[in-house]
């Protein structure tokens, strides 16, 4: 008889701890970080930034490591890497073996394993983690590296991404009423080539993406991108350079754009990276309500370290300069261009008990303090019922639905205008400096003969 009492109380006690101790799917999250573009071998004192944060998850959008092999700079010689002449390639992959020992490095930075302590880490992968810089669906060895990723990841072996082609994937956070959907693409693995106006993701992943924008509703929709989604930047930076983004596949944007419409999904946004440098930007001419794109790069690669300090002026003058109408201007960034090129991570936060909810996404710098964010509420991400002649009037008059590629041309090309004109000058001032001194010198010659 006792043994019964005993068995009732042991089932009793399990029964309370079951339903009294929610799983890590049922926990609330509030916090979440991000950010790419983690050089192993370079200092990473941005972790300390990240872990007073307090971030239930980080999520690693993309070069988690540099793997590829940056060669030098060669404009002469057998191998040239630069120039119109140029016969070498500047990135050449990495092995195997080197690969992993890169990962490994990487895994054990003391910042970053404090992290994992108490975060769920997830992510995806861009080109230098993936293998090849700007590589896309041609590179051979993304098998393996896909394998290596996932180790990195500590991914579970009997995990579908293990078994899938790419490392897209998908995962709900919080209880029901208050969850989270985080959505990671993979824009490496089945990407057409730069220029071709192909695809991105690929038939199967974007099957894929269907159906989980049409799975049951969530709170807050999180779309995870290695590269960016709304800025159309590579279009306004041309022919100087270019970035990728999805800006250089506008098909598949559009594609994009209405799949997230027709879902009728409220409360999505894009995080993003890439590019060292971060920003806000959104898009309002899509689904009835801002799209917005947080783009957090990098944990150590930044446009503004490779330069002296007292450039950076210069870096953030033509940051302001570039003619981005997708990017948010206002009072909440430290500098003008709404751009931050030193290390940063992206933070997002939700307070679920405010009425309405409250959603607060920002870029934030090495010792933890915002240079630009956005605050909302859930209530203002909701999809509404738009026609095309309501769509039609808020592209004439929101800026946030005026594509840079509409610009006109002397203002879309404007950083291309102002650097021929600074090249031409200099040219003819150096022009002007070598014809004054063989002026100088034959004047000095005559003088000698009269003398």
């Amino acid at each position: 008889m006792v043994w019964k009492w005993w068995w009732m109380l042991t089932v009793t006690a399990i029964g309370v701890v079951a339903w009294g101790v929610p799983s890590e799917q049922q926990r609330l999250v509030t916090r979440i970080a991000f950010g790419s573009c983690a050089n192993q071998s370079a200092p990473q004192p941005i972790w300390n930034a990240i872990i007073s944060f307090d971030p239930q998850v980080f999520i690693w959008l993309g070069d988690n490591i540099y793997g590829d092999i940056r060669r030098p700079f060669k404009l002469f010689g057998k191998e040239r890497t630069i120039g119109p002449w140029k016969n070498a390639p500047r990135f050449v992959p990495s092995t195997e073996q080197e690969m992993k020992s890169r990962y490994e490095k990487a895994k054990s930075n003391p910042g970053y394993s404090r992290l994992q302590e108490n975060t769920k880490v997830i992510g995806t992968w861009d080109d230098h983690d993936y293998g090849l810089n700007d590589a896309g669906k041609e590179f051979s060895g993304k098998i393996t590296n896909q394998r290596l990723l996932l180790d990195f990841l500590d991914e579970p072996e009997n995990s579908p991404r293990r078994k899938q082609d790419g490392v897209y994937a998908s995962y709900k956070l919080g209880p029901m009423g208050r969850q989270i959907k985080v959505i990671l693409l993979d824009t490496r693995y089945h990407r057409d080539p730069l220029r071709s106006d192909g695809t991105i993701l690929g038939r199967s992943q974007w099957e894929w993406l269907e159906k989980e924008l049409n799975d049951s509703p969530t709170a807050v929709t999180i779309i995870g991108s290695s590269i960016q989604v709304i800025s159309n930047l590579s279009a306004t930076t041309g022919p100087l350079f270019y970035m990728e983004s999805w800006g250089r596949f506008p098909k598949e944007r559009d594609r994009l754009f209405k799949l997230i419409a027709d879902s009728k999904r409220d409360g999505v946004f894009f995080i993003s990276g890439d590019v060292h440098f971060g920003e806000i930007t959104r898009y309002d001419c899509a689904t009835g309500y801002p799209l917005y794109d947080v783009t957090s790069s990098g944990i150590t690669q930044a446009v503004e370290k490779v330069v002296p300090p007292p450039l950076h002026f210069f870096v953030r003058f033509l940051a302001w300069l570039t003619p981005n109408t997708m990017r948010v201007m206002d009072q909440n960034c430290r500098y003008r261009s709404c751009t931050y090129g030193m290390s940063n991570f992206g933070a997002v936060e939700i307070d679920w008990d405010a009425t309405p909810v409250t959603l607060k996404i920002q870029v934030r710098d090495i010792n933890g303090n915002p240079v630009t964010g956005v605050t909302t509420s859930l209530s203002e991400l909701q999809a509404r019922n738009s026609t095309s002649s309501t769509t039609k009037k808020a592209r004439e008059h929101h800026r946030h639905c005026s594509l840079e590629s509409t610009l006109p041309w002397i203002v879309r090309y404007r950083l291309a205008i102002l650097a021929y004109c600074a090249v031409a000058t200099f040219v003819l001032a150096l022009i002007g400096v070598i014809w004054a001194s063989i002026l100088a010198c034959r004047r000095c010659a005559r003088k000698r003969k009269c003398d």
